[in-house]
């Protein structure tokens, strides 16, 4: 029978219709990966949002199944095509990838070691042996011609796994065993072993699901631990763990109901008390125990209150307190450890407007405090019976902070020291006579290198409300500032974080071929101050945003660069800072890379379900809340991609990251490759063996590197 020929034709269009919607990627001429759509309406507020990649989702049962089912292996099959786009499209580049990779390595010490750190009559470090991924964590016995022990062999663990990383290692009172997190999917979900460093083996007792510490008491059997929720990764539990038994017997001494709260346990630096810390954005609960009674029972500091920060540590008989109370910029207390509470709290350094108190350490002769005044990095040291005095730093814009300093009776204190042209220094201070002597300096291989050859400057760019927002860069000596040098401004700009110029030999790769590198210290860190936090965050983020982009003109307005040599970086929370200037200036940026990025905020805070939603709210505001959705849809750079030109982009992510889930950088690209009009480079790189930190190898992580640098030097018609 023949078919007239309109229903042909209608059968033909449907048939092509269907097999479009049942087909992962319609490749276009370029072979250009063109993910499929499946509209999803997302309704909040009677405000509808569609989706069109929202089956890019999958849930950790389907990434774990042995089998991937239909939409598991069309997810996979998307991000190899993307894999494989990027790999075709920056092919040309390949020879420079390894130039830059071999570049990067060959200025590593390959056997290079750590200072040593004394602790309990041993001297622990970390080494590498030549060619060696993983490091040998070691120590030694504080005595003459003592003999190395190798606590764990990096090299021979990690034998096999595609990732292996070890997490944090305690080593009981009485020096015998050590506790050690081991995580092989690189998702944080660490398993605590227990090795007798006597004998060399590992005990049976194994606790799986954790933040990968393990906190001893002092009676060299009991440990305590976090466990993790297993969808949503919160530290939630505190368990008690007595050696020889198994972990089905564990005691929960502690469990965080509050889903907007974290919890954690860990030692004071006396070694006498017990510690289990509750904390939310704006709001911490802490609770102590003496450490010689693992069975008695934990006390309360303080009870949690909103917007009432703390943090514990203990000298004698008094816990010493760093807080918020009546202190924007904090303030440090004590209380007797009989009355904790804040009625007891009495001014050890009071509050100071000008002033950022950041961190202390206890010695028992000394005072030691990090804090910060005009955005520099301050080490004051106070003798308990004396005046203070501050450890004096030379260069423009640095890095300073103290370091391992785990011995309680000295007046020796460790700190580390660099510059945007300054290696890694470490450092011994005498707290006494006040003078200074370098323990160790990373050593840069290469012979070229001379501090003498780059200049560092510190700039400020005036921001829209007239705030100055402080720029740390630095370049090779000699360059004009013409307008023509290719600059890449980096930023983080979240969750108080201060982004300090500290030196990256890696970095020297750009600097010698020409470029500047950029440092914008904008609202949302804490480089300034707390009010500069609390004016990066909730319904004020978008100064985060629009600080970044000041910063790039002020930067062309300087001529170090143009907008046709600016390149813009920024990961993690600092990837969203990609995704919303790309959205509001995308013609101020000739490339852009944004790794493992944030950019579907609206969705991801909607879905408590997802790691670290709950307890972030303080951070991004609650979207259940209609102010904080309209201002989070504002800017959400997911939500904001249009029909416009983009610069050209490179996202990078992993399949296994906990923190920012691959789906996010996955959709946002096929978004943008849908609506923008540009033929710029538009890329994804999934790595589909690890999550959100990357390798785990010592040099595997370069090769990511390089691909980076290879794809801003490009750009740059650089290609040596």
């Amino acid at each position: 029978m023949k078919t007239p020929i309109h229903y042909l034709f209608t059968f033909l269009f449907v048939f092509f219709v269907s097999l479009q919607n049942n087909t992962l990627l319609a490749q276009s001429n370029n072979e250009t990966p063109i993910a499929k759509k499946i509209p999803k309406e997302i309704i909040t507020h009677e405000d509808s949002r569609i989706d069109n990649y929202f089956w890019m989702r999958l849930s950790d049962e389907q990434k774990n199944a042995e089998t991937p089912d239909k939409q598991t292996q069309d997810v996979l099959d998307y991000l190899e095509q993307e894999n494989e786009y990027t790999a075709k499209t920056m092919q040309h580049t390949n020879a420079l990838q390894e130039k830059l990779y071999t570049e990067m390595i060959s200025r590593i010490k390959k056997d290079d070691a750590s200072v040593p750190v004394l602790d309990n009559g041993y001297s622990y470090y970390s080494r590498y042996e030549e060619g060696g991924d993983y490091a040998l964590y070691c120590r030694k016995k504080v005595e003459e011609n003592a003999k190395e022990e190798i606590i764990l062999n990096g090299p021979e663990m990690a034998k096999g796994f595609a990732y292996y990383g070890i997490g944090s290692r305690a080593v009981s009172p009485n020096n015998n065993l050590v506790a050690f997190g081991i995580d092989t999917i690189s998702r944080r979900q660490y398993t605590i072993y227990f090795k007798d460093l006597n004998t060399g083996k590992l005990l049976a007792d194994k606790l799986s699901n954790t933040s990968g510490n393990a906190t001893w008491a002092n009676d060299n059997k009991t440990v305590f631990y976090a466990t993790k929720d297993p969808e949503t990764l919160r530290q939630d539990k505190i368990y008690k763990h007595t050696l020889g038994t198994d972990q089905a017997e564990d005691v929960l001494v502690y469990e965080e109901k509050d889903d907007t709260y974290r919890c954690s346990v860990w030692k004071s630096k006396s070694k006498a008390y017990l510690f289990i810390g509750s904390f939310q954005t704006l709001s911490t609960e802490m609770q102590y125990l003496d450490a010689n009674t693992p069975n008695g029972e934990w006390k309360l500091v303080q009870p949690r209150e909103s917007d009432l920060e703390y943090q514990v540590d203990h000298f004698e008989d008094h816990f010493y307190i760093r807080t918020n109370l009546d202190a924007k910029n904090f303030r440090l207390v004590k209380t007797p450890i009989t009355k904790t509470t804040k009625e007891n709290w009495v001014d050890v350094i009071p509050h100071r407007k000008d002033v950022y108190f950041q961190s202390f350490d206890l010695f028992k002769n000394y005072l030691v405090v990090k804090e910060r005044k005009e955005g520099l990095i301050n080490i004051r040291v106070k003798n308990w019976n004396g005046a203070a005095h501050y450890i004096p730093f030379n260069d423009p814009a640095y890095l300073a902070y103290t370091t391992a300093n785990l011995d309680f009776d000295t007046n020796k204190l460790r700190y580390k020291y660099s510059s945007l042209t300054t290696p890694d220094t470490d450092y011994e201070y005498n707290m006494e006579t006040k003078t200074s002597k370098i323990l160790k300096q990373e050593e840069v291989l290469d012979p070229n290198f001379s501090i003498a050859n780059y200049v560092s400057e510190r700039h400020f760019a005036t921001a829209k409300d007239g705030t100055q927002i402080p720029i740390s860069l630095v370049y090779k000596k000699g360059l004009e500032k013409n307008g023509n040098n290719p600059l890449l401004l980096y930023a983080y700009g979240s969750y108080g974080i201060s982004v300090d110029p500290g030196f990256n030999a890696t970095r020297l790769s750009l600097l010698d071929r020409g470029f500047v590198y950029a440092i914008a210290h904008i609202r949302g860190g804490q480089e300034m101050g707390r009010a500069w936090y609390e004016n990066g965050k909730l319904l004020k983020k978008k100064n985060t945003f629009t600080d970044f982009i000041d910063c790039g003109e002020y930067l062309i307005q300087e001529g170090f660069t143009s907008s046709d040599h600016l390149y813009a970086y920024g990961g993690s929370a600092g990837g969203l800072l990609m995704g919303a200037i790309i959205n509001m200036k995308p013609e101020l940026w000739n490339g852009v890379v944004a790794a493992v990025p944030f950019v579907d905020i609206v969705s991801t805070m909607l879905d408590e379900s997802i790691p670290l939603t709950t307890f972030e709210f303080d951070e991004w505001g609650n979207p259940k809340i209609k102010a904080y959705y309209d201002y989070m849809k504002s800017y959400s750079p997911y939500d904001n991609v249009e029909a416009k030109a983009y610069p050209n982009l490179l996202i990078t992510t992993g399949y296994w990251d906990s923190q920012v889930q691959y789906w996010e950088p996955a959709k946002w690209i096929a978004k943008l490759r849908d609506l923008k009009t540009d033929d710029n480079l538009l890329l994804l790189d999934c790595n589909m063996d690890n999550g959100h930190g990357g390798a785990s190898g010592r040099f595997e992580r370069y090769k990511q590197n390089a691909l980076v640098f290879s794809f801003f030097l490009d750009l740059e018609g650089i290609t040596e």
